[in-house]
């Protein structure tokens, strides 16, 4: 059995969902594990902070193509409120 390395965040952890798209993709994968750790720590907030799980799968979608292409956090993200204070004011009824 081969043992693949997936990188975590700062703060997050890479949920299930992911490690399935970054596993089944090995340009994904290692394009993800070269990312700062801040860097994979907001495509997991930004992918996990959703509400709706349709909204959740897209943004997994995106995350897919958007790193592919060399991108190296989500576009538009004012940053992980867990992580930085000044990105709460974003983001309503945080529960996490």
């Amino acid at each position: 059995m081969i043992s693949l390395t997936i990188e975590e965040g700062v703060v997050h952890l890479v949920p299930e969902d992911i490690k399935v798209v970054l596993v089944a993709n090995p340009t994904l994968l290692e394009k993800w594990n070269k990312l700062t750790p801040l860097a994979r720590n907001e495509w997991i907030c930004w992918t996990t902070i959703v509400k709706q799980e349709e909204t959740r799968k897209k943004h997994i979608q995106r995350l897919r193509e958007d790193i592919i292409e060399g991108k190296k956090r989500p576009c538009c993200w004012p940053g992980c409120p867990h992580r930085r204070k000044s990105a709460k004011k974003w983001f309503k009824n945080l529960d996490k």
